[in-house]
């Protein structure tokens, strides 16, 4: 099995249908969870009459359903008997609410991970304190208590305080990373940090006039005397059993490696604090900050993790060439991080705005040399029609992922006439940011629907307005767009004012006409930085 591959979809049955056993080397997975929703709301029970769990972007929500009632079935007469048995005792427990909805959902999906994974596989379950104890009950049982190796605390945040508003309890700030193994053995490479300011005052302390470099003395004494084997001879006036053979003392001692801190003081090794690989790594990681509002790799995802934390668990528990599976790829940092690590990768999302943002974001980043394939995304009017009977929102995404639009924020949407839009800089300057406006029609669609978008433009002080439709537009359509005439570049460049794109055309290569020689950086989310490959990572791609 080969990686570099995109899914849209539930990853469920797409893990089911595409993944083989035992073919992934490692999986990270963010779930989405909303922390922000009350312990009252979690634990409420439910009478089983809502409509089946959505996982959307940015609103998650479980609730107990028909849907939830399946899955639980589902793993108690068919799962592995430690789920089946932690399952029945987890609903006794938390009753049937939105919690164990939750739950359920998880353990089906991690059952799955656990087949995929080889057996030198890690995985590696992000998840905050609103769950993690109960997710680390489920990963017992899925993955064998034997196999957990490490609860990692991660510091997302720095320290904050909501006492002004009434928070009677402590500030939390850090998120929770469970690793767990297939087996006993498992790939594993160790991470080193840096030593910390107080460590390398205190054990690094002496620093060498000439070259300014760090260093500790360090006991030459063979431990065990004669009985260990260590030889016996004199050093600088001293005679003891050393750890090192004569020859090699006196190589230390030309090259300057030996010091004697007064006349008759046992000599010590000095040993040089840039020569250290630093400490390795711990379970509790600050070093690792959020992502901050001005960084070059924030995209404008709201759950977006530093690219940092994932090339730490990559570069630990994966090899060059090993697959990388991230089932929740949400704006894909996973991804981007194995691809610059020269790692496969499989990502699944069940969203066509995650969908179209990771597309970005690797064309962004790596350009030609990022190659991967997209499943399941519609590729013909066949597909787009089954998609838009599916879910109108999710063909709205995707359509507007057809043009590189970003998604209309909350004070636009549909009140408003605002689909998507697009941002561009077209002045000598490149300093006043133009707009877009796009509109997203699936069903039958007329020529007033132009004259409202027209009406939306002039509001919104936009530039220019798209209409893209999926049905082909009427000859009165194309009348009322043209007698919106046109937007004049400050360059003297005409480009329509009102521009009618169906997906036929779109899905053809047709582009919107509009003043790109001067794109700014905001089309869908903030542009990804590029990453530049060295010469010997370029000559590997064509080897």
């Amino acid at each position: 099995m080969s990686g570099n591959v995109l899914y849209y979809g539930d990853n469920l049955p797409i893990m089911r249908q595409y993944i083989q056993d035992e073919s992934v080397d490692l999986v990270y997975l963010d779930p989405p969870f909303n922390s922000k929703a009350t312990y009252n709301v979690l634990y409420h029970e439910k009478n089983g009459a809502q409509s089946a769990a959505q996982i959307k972007a940015f609103e998650d929500y479980w609730h107990w359903d028909r849907t939830a009632e399946d899955s639980y079935r589902e793993l108690v007469e068919h799962g592995p008997q430690k789920v089946a048995d932690v399952t029945i005792a987890l609903r006794k427990f938390l009753g049937s609410n939105d919690m164990m909805a939750y739950l359920v959902m998880m353990a089906l999906r991690l059952v799955e991970l656990h087949r995929v994974l080889k057996p030198t596989g890690s995985i590696y379950l992000h998840c905050d304190p609103t769950a993690s104890h109960y997710l680390k009950i489920v990963m017992d049982a899925v993955f064998g208590t034997e196999n957990f190796r490490t609860e990692i605390v991660w510091k997302r945040s720095s320290a904050h305080s909501d006492a002004k508003q009434g928070r009677a309890q402590h500030g939390r700030i850090h998120d929770i990373i469970l690793f767990y193994t297939k087996t006993n053995q498992w790939i594993w490479n160790q991470i080193y940090t840096p030593y910390d300011e107080s460590y390398v005052n205190s054990f690094y302390k002496h620093i060498e006039p000439d070259t300014g470099r760090h260093y500790q003395l360090g006991d030459m004494v063979g431990p065990g005397g004669a009985a260990k084997g260590n030889p016996s001879y004199e050093v600088m006036g001293v005679t003891r059993y050393w750890r090192y053979t004569q020859k090699k003392m006196f190589e230390l001692i030309r090259d300057g490696r030996v010091v004697q801190t007064r006349p008759g003081a046992v000599p010590r090794y000095k040993r040089y604090l840039d020569e250290m690989p630093g400490a390795p790594i711990q379970d509790i990681w600050t070093d690792i900050g959020p992502i901050s509002s001005q960084a070059a790799e924030r995209l404008g995802y709201p759950t977006q993790k530093p690219e940092a934390l994932l090339e730490r668990i990559i570069q630990a528990s994966s090899n060059e060439g090993d697959i990388v599976l991230d089932p929740f790829c949400g704006c894909g940092t996973a991804i981007a991080v194995s691809q610059k690590l020269n790692r496969q990768w499989i990502g699944i999302d069940i969203t066509h705005l995650a969908i179209s943002l990771i597309k970005n974001r690797l064309r962004d980043t790596f350009g030609e040399f990022a190659q991967y394939k997209v499943i399941g995304v519609p590729e013909d009017l066949k597909g787009a029609e089954a998609l838009k009977n599916y879910s109108p929102m999710e063909f709205q995404q995707w359509a507007l992922g057809l043009v590189d639009a970003r998604p209309a924020s909350d004070k636009g949407g549909a009140d408003r006439g605002i689909d998507g839009c697009i941002y561009f800089h077209d002045d000598p300057k490149g300093t006043k940011t133009k707009s877009i406006i796009i509109q997203v029609k699936s069903g039958h669609v007329g020529p007033a629907q132009i004259r409202d978008l027209k009406g939306v433009v002039e509001r919104e002080n936009a530039q220019i307005g798209v209409f893209i439709t999926l049905a082909e537009p009427t000859r009165a359509m194309k009348t009322e767009a043209v007698e919106a005439s046109y937007y004049v570049s400050p360059a003297g460049q005409k480009y329509p004012k009102l521009q009618i794109l169906t997906i036929k055309q779109l899905l053809a290569g047709k582009k919107i006409e509009y003043p790109s020689g001067v794109r700014g950086r905001d089309a869908t989310f903030k542009k990804a930085q590029k990453h530049i490959k060295k010469d010997a990572e370029q000559e590997k791609m064509f080897d």
